[in-house]
């Protein structure tokens, strides 16, 4: 085959199965080989590629391959056929460079581990199914990766199984994302049995044909897609799973959260927006889910004590934008901010881990502090990344991204002032958390010894990734900093352009009131945490705000609702469906069996005389049927 495009998925596979076969027998550094340079030469391929995809021009810019048919019956065809376009080819590189960069810090990270490999090998599992994801051209063969994540998900959470606790946080991961796979499972039968194909090319050509403009049967599609893709991002009101996976090590949440996981969803939705810009009421609800997770999220991350959950609500909020862009027609926009937030939150995650491991494990940030100057390279290594979080103007990558989400929650076809709104208060509490962590984290009097220092396999990828999250913004700039718009030419090949019914210069009063909710956020967390800490104390002494607290800080009771109308509803059928007529059926059948063979078991006495009387009465009795007959 002349196109190598095969390779970037069959390289971790290859990882996997050395590692999960042959990992036991294997030294760390072989294993640390096999599982980090797979995912890295992949990272490579996909540069390569990527290169030759971008050259091809206006005109061409798309790689297929087919390796072999998968599903052949009844006229049902279905390929394992990998297409790399410029929208996947932005899923491939975030998932490959990022995956890549993450393999190599948790080479550092989990060696001490007594699973090794199976963490490698996890991982390297974990990176194929996205990649599967990503890359398939039929949504039956992007649905085996959708479970293959799901999967990984669940393995890697509870990877410290010896905790009943980490174990319990993979199977709510599981059971809640299969609730919206279910829901997938159902609208890809209903896109089969409606246009007599899967394969996403067909889909797209054929959808302004089959359906009219907010037709039913495509508003329904069209939901039961966005309940995957909630499912997996952990939106409203699928979102209680996320912040209880931090179970899992550091770097798995920095994949889960960056390059893996949570993304799916919004990829799924970008892949299929031709069915969502057919309904009005799909889009509008995509919309409103995305800017109520955000604010939601960020009010919970202000409460938060443990860093890793900060950074989990953080996410949740993060996708809540992208959700709020594609729902508004901003499909460039959400796809822009998912690049730049991969790189600014795995530099973020993989910082705290660094904190955390150096720590003694500790996890509270109350129990931080004074390591502004005691581990320098986290410090600046993770303020790049929390500038870029909290949307700094001008310097921070983030910026550049969510400024375009602001500026389309407001002008875009879809957008409105209300979820200009929303998104702007998101961004004044983003800042204002943001804040507040670096303030904990970094500032103060130190409060835990530092047990030791992160090694270079950890600090190597934190200053790469640094890097990024200060320069990734730069490729699009907004309509009033000169338009530089590379990002948007590339996506524009395979995404609609955005409908803006705003005037263009307008937009720096957007980025003005943008700015102003920034710094206006981090001087509310620098009051409170760093000038006025006694006053957060004070508010804590009022017995009104003290509960809306503990509200915010529950994730706004989400998990004590579904617990009251779902999880013991459920446990109180089951305990009396197990002692229902079917169970006592096949207890009765074990309890005659049972009885049947202590019968028989008297009969082994040993004695020598039984067993001859015995071998009489049987020929006798046979004699006598014989006789009769």
């Amino acid at each position: 085959m002349d196109n190598p495009l095969w390779l970037i998925p069959a390289l971790p596979l290859a990882g996997f199965l050395i590692l999960a076969f042959g990992g036991s027998h294997l030294s760390k550094k072989m294993i640390a080989a096999a599982g980090a340079g797979s995912v890295c030469l992949s990272a490579l391929i996909t540069i390569m590629i990527g290169t030759k995809l971008l050259s091809a021009g206006p005109d061409g810019g798309t790689y297929s391959q087919t390796l072999w048919t998968w599903i052949d019956v009844a006229g049902f065809n279905a390929k394992i056929t990998l297409t790399l376009d410029a929208l996947s080819l932005v899923f491939v590189f975030v998932i490959t460079f990022i995956g890549a960069l993450i393999h190599i810090y948790s080479a550092g990270f989990m060696e001490g581990d007594k699973d090794y490999s199976r963490f490698f090998a996890c991982m390297n599992l974990f990176v194929f199914s996205m990649l599967v994801l990503v890359l398939a051209d039929n949504l039956l063969l992007m649905y085996l990766g959708w479970e293959g994540v799901g999967l990984c998900s669940y393995l890697l959470i509870g990877f410290w199984y010896e905790n009943p606790a980490n174990g319990y946080a993979a199977r709510k991961a599981f059971t809640i994302t299969r609730i919206g796979d279910t829901a997938m499972a159902i609208g890809l039968f209903m896109v089969f049995y409606q246009s007599g194909t899967l394969v996403v090319a067909d889909i797209t050509a054929k959808a302004p044909e089959l359906w009219q403009q907010n037709e039913t049967v495509v508003t329904v599609i069209a939901l039961l897609l966005l309940a995957g893709g909630v499912g997996k991002s952990a939106q409203l009101p699928l979102q209680t799973w996320l912040p209880d996976a931090m179970a899992g090590p550091s770097p798995v949440s920095a994949l889960i959260h960056a390059a893996t996981m949570v993304t799916a969803g919004v990829y799924l939705i970008a892949r299929m927006h031709v069915i969502f810009e057919l309904s009005v009421v799909a889009q509008s609800v995509v919309a409103i889910i995305g800017a109520a997770t955000l604010l939601i999220a960020g009010f919970t991350a202000l409460t938060q004590y443990d860093i890793k959950r900060v950074l989990a609500y953080s996410t949740m909020s993060q996708i809540g934008y992208m959700f709020l862009a594609l729902g508004v027609g901003a499909w460039t926009a959400a796809v822009f901010h998912f690049m730049v937030h991969a790189f600014f939150k795995a530099l973020l995650f993989l910082a705290a881990g660094a904190i955390i491991e150096s720590l003694h494990h500790e996890h509270n940030m109350f129990r931080m502090g004074g390591l502004k100057d005691k581990m320098p390279v986290v410090f600046w290594t993770f303020l790049i990344g929390a500038a870029s979080l909290a949307a700094v103007p001008l310097i921070s990558s983030g910026f550049y991204s969510k400024d375009q989400i602001l500026w389309y929650a407001w002008g875009a076809g879809g957008g409105s002032p209300l979820l200009w709104a929303v998104a702007l208060l998101g961004a004044l509490i983003t800042a204002a958390y943001t804040t507040r962590m670096m303030i904990l984290t970094f500032w103060g009097e130190s409060k835990t010894h530092i047990g030791h220092h992160p090694g270079k396999r950890m600090t190597i990828p934190l200053i790469v990734l640094a890097f990024f999250s200060l320069v990734a913004g730069f490729i699009e700039l907004p309509h009033n900093f000169g338009h530089f718009t590379l990002f948007s030419d590339l996506m524009h090949k395979v995404l609609p352009e955005t409908i803006l019914r705003t005037n263009v210069s307008s937009e720096w009063m957007f980025q003005l009131l943008a700015a102003l909710a920034t710094f206006g956020g981090i001087f509310l967390g620098y009051f409170y945490y760093g000038q006025q800490p006694q006053r957060i104390e004070n508010l804590r002494q009022n017995e009104m705000l003290a509960g809306l607290r503990r509200f915010w800080f529950s994730g706004w009771g989400f998990d004590q609702l579904y617990d009251v109308i779902l999880v013991k509803p459920f446990v109180f059928i089951t305990r009396i469906n197990k002692a229902d007529v079917v169970d006592k059926l096949y207890t009765g059948i074990v309890s005659v069996t049972h009885a049947l063979y202590r019968l028989l078991s008297r009969t082994q006495s040993g004695s020598l005389r039984w067993y001859i009387m015995g071998m009489v009465i049987g020929a006798i009795v046979i004699l006598g049927i014989q006789m009769m007959l």
